[in-house]
């Protein structure tokens, strides 16, 4: 849906009730003033740019009077910012994209907020498929590298476990705060500790300690990160491989960096721990 909408008297009670969760931009024009409808394509040029951000309401004051005369525009083009039905800021007349964006950004949530807000809806269902969880996860990346802040981090942990990177998430648990310590984190922690359960299998308790007591068998050693990879603790299982292969590119005739590269495969390609991996391999490479 687009988020650039001709405001009317039949659709300006939406635009209103919009502008309770979303911010609202009013931009006032006339078809006679040219002045004014290039300034209108300016605003939806930036419109366009920031679909996620805010909705753009252009306003025909030849034919919606009405309109105008309510907000008591007294010159054009006016553009108003709306805020849960009220304007909020404002200006009269042509300002440069700069300026416009100036006075936007004081008013615009940031890119974090919005993709937590997404990340939320798809949580919130009752039923997400593997690409709904892959989209929030991302999301959620992205936005606690901008933010890192407790709320993001909670909801990023959430998706974490619900995809299996239980490491990724005990991290992210471990970096909230006393007063961030709510119900949600105390269902996350439970969470966790289920996860770390399951994935402590007597296969996994038996190769580490046969691990342990030589800790140079490879063979052991891959078995080991193989067992690691299937419940998902793919950080300590390419790790384990890793210590191996800095020091020794084919050790085990090359077995230990066929397990490393299956693992990765596996993991996929935009994993960020697939690409962290990756990349310190061509290091040892190049």
């Amino acid at each position: 849906m687009s988020n650039i909408i001709a405001l009317t008297k039949e659709n300006i009670q939406q635009v209103v009730d919009a502008s309770k969760e979303h911010l609202v931009v009013m931009v006032f024009t006339s078809q006679q003033q040219q002045e004014t409808l290039a300034f209108q394509q300016e605003m939806q040029n930036i419109a366009v740019e920031n679909s996620s951000r805010f909705i753009l309401a252009t306003v025909d004051c030849d034919t919606q009077i009405e309109i105008a005369q309510y907000f008591q525009i007294q010159s054009l083009p006016t553009t108003l910012l709306l805020s849960k039905g009220q304007p909020i800021d404002g200006f009269a007349g042509v300002k440069a994209r700069l300026e416009i964006l100036e006075v936007l950004e004081k008013h615009l949530p940031a890119q974090w907020q919005l993709n937590l807000a997404q990340a939320k809806q798809i949580l919130a269902k009752e039923e997400r498929n593997a690409e709904e969880l892959s989209q929030a996860l991302e999301l959620l990346k992205a936005a606690y590298q901008d933010s890192q802040v407790a709320e993001v981090a909670l909801a990023f942990a959430d998706v974490s476990l619900l995809v299996g990177e239980v490491a990724q998430a005990e991290t992210l648990l471990e970096s909230i705060g006393l007063a961030n310590q709510d119900s949600y984190y105390q269902s996350l922690m439970a969470k966790l500790d289920l996860a770390k359960d399951a994935a402590d299998t007597p296969e996994i308790r038996e190769l580490q300690q046969a691990f342990e007591a030589t800790p140079t068998d490879l063979v052991v050693l891959t078995n080991l990160a193989k067992a690691l990879h299937q419940v998902n603790r793919n950080e300590e299982a390419l790790d384990l491989l890793f210590t191996v292969l800095k020091k020794d590119m084919s050790a085990q005739n090359g077995d230990v960096k066929h397990v490393f590269m299956e693992i990765l495969t596996a993991i996929g390609q935009g994993n960020t721990l697939a690409n962290q991996y990756r990349r310190q391999l061509y290091t040892l490479l190049y």
